[in-house]
């Protein structure tokens, strides 16, 4: 990748992506000149959704998006980004509450890795109460999650649950 070409990555779980995800990567694409959106594990999480499943799940909520890749790792974020040329971190803001910690990771980053950057980027207020969490339990008692996320991640819920 030459130097002037920007690479951001948007780390996370991702279990699954939900609209508010996908607003945030449309956001960073018009940022950036490439977006990896990076699947990471969380030793504190257990995921409904392997992390091939959720590679696909990404892949086909952001077809159409050219300069987004989809791509998972482990480890710390910070050595990934530094082995993929970032130029940027990418983190969703949902309220205040969120503001804490990501400014807690957005420090330890810089020292890790003090030439990348952290961009925040707010998703439209319509998605600002929507997390993968509410989207697994409304999907786990057959709730209709149609407007939190893509049709395609909705049926991979249903038959995750049925």
């Amino acid at each position: 990748m030459s130097k002037n070409k920007k690479l951001a990555l948007y780390p996370g779980t991702f279990d699954p992506i939900t609209n508010g995800h996908l607003d945030v990567i449309q956001r960073a694409v018009n940022l950036f000149d490439r977006v990896i959106v990076a699947i990471t594990t969380n030793s504190s999480k257990a995921p409904l959704f392997s992390v091939n499943e959720r590679l696909e799940m990404i892949e086909n909520a952001s077809n159409g998006l050219d300069n987004v890749e989809v791509e998972s790792f482990q480890g710390l974020l910070m050595d990934y980004a530094v082995k993929k040329n970032a130029t940027a971190i990418i983190r969703g803001l949902r309220a205040v509450s969120d503001f804490e910690y990501e400014f807690q990771m957005a420090l330890v980053n810089r020292k890790l890795a003090n030439g990348i950057a952290t961009v925040f980027l707010m998703p439209h207020e319509k998605y600002t109460y929507l997390n993968s969490t509410i989207v697994r339990e409304v999907a786990k008692f057959d709730g209709d999650v149609s407007s939190f996320v893509t049709e395609y991640v909705q049926d991979k819920l249903k038959s995750k649950f049925n």
